[in-house]
């Protein structure tokens, strides 16, 4: 008889509601691999684009699924040949966001895509971390090359990727520009942007200034509409997948640069981050926290594009 877990599981393409609990078998890990018991999972965009179905030439019609990337929780297991994991450890990560799994109460994944947590955080805040930090370290820093003075916007600065994406860019050492609704733009100052733009009240298409990077997080601003406030050698990047994005990667013809950032959970990542975290120069920001049984309200929330941080689904008592 196999050992089941509660989980979290859609059986088709749809809106929230077709997300339901069930149980399922508990994974076991393979060669460098690990199981984690999950205390915390966190939501993102992601997630809903995916569920609806928006996705599907890359993830397929293999059903059930369950959703979710990123977590923090305890090693239950490992697999061969996994050297810088034990047992007991507490970790955090995120399963590849095609895949998911996260919102269960156990998952199986790579040794090399976790780390340990930060010593300062619980599991609340750590599940807030891997994607949405490392979508924006990778983007700015490995995408875009960015150094020292040089300058990005940050198009939707208040969600989960911008609020980090405004911090890591204040450790790397770059002029900030950001936009948020007006709700927000006392907290994204806070956070070390130079200068903060309401978008409900700004156009942001006409800035009149130039940057060597457009970090389109909120995903509204595609390359055709900023090219021209983007510095001649500089790059618009997105976190939109969408096919349309792709293909503006390969166009000759483009006036500037474009790139999608796709994200991969990196154990060497994390421990960067986890010196930003434990030295104060990178917090997490956390909206909202809904017990696992309520991920239909928690992905209503995180749906409407309204959250302050990051959405928390809390599966296990910490």
């Amino acid at each position: 008889m196999d050992r089941r877990m509660k989980a979290i599981i859609y059986p088709k393409y749809g809106p929230a509601e077709v997300m339901q609990m069930a149980e399922r078998p508990i994974p076991e890990p393979g060669e460098g691999e690990v199981l984690v018991e999950i205390k915390a999972a966190a939501l993102n965009p992601i997630d809903y684009v995916i569920r609806s179905g928006h996705m599907w030439p890359v993830t397929g019609f293999r059903f059930p699924k369950i959703p979710g990337s990123d977590f923090a929780g305890g090693v239950k297991n490992i697999g061969k040949k996994v050297n810088n994991i034990k047992v007991n450890d507490l970790v955090y990560g995120f399963s590849p966001t095609f895949v998911g799994g996260a919102c269960a109460e156990y998952i199986v994944v790579k040794a090399d895509s976790i780390a340990h947590m930060p010593t300062t955080l619980n599991f609340q805040q750590s599940a807030a971390l891997p994607l949405a930090a490392q979508t924006a370290m990778q983007a700015m820093r490995d995408l875009a090359n960015m150094q020292a003075g040089q300058s990005v916007f940050i198009h939707g600065a208040s969600g989960g990727v911008g609020q980090l994406a405004v911090q890591i860019a204040k450790v790397m050492g770059l002029k900030i520009s950001a936009s948020c609704s007006f709700r927000n733009t006392e907290m994204v100052a806070s956070l070390g942007a130079d200068e903060v733009f309401d978008y409900t009240k700004t156009d942001i298409r006409k800035l009149g200034q130039q940057f060597d990077l457009f970090f389109d997080v909120y995903g509204n601003m595609p390359l055709g509409k900023v090219w021209h406030q983007i510095t001649e050698k500089g790059m618009h990047v997105t976190t939109i997948p969408s096919p349309l994005n792709f293909l503006q990667q390969i166009n000759p013809f483009a006036k500037r640069r474009n790139r999608v950032v796709v994200v991969k959970s990196r154990r060497e990542d994390l421990l960067l981050l986890n010196s930003w975290v434990e030295s104060g120069a990178v917090k997490p920001i956390i909206d909202r926290v809904y017990p696992l049984a309520e991920v239909v309200a928690a992905h209503q929330y995180q749906e409407s594009k309204r959250a302050r941080g990051k959405v928390i689904l809390q599966v296990a008592p910490e």
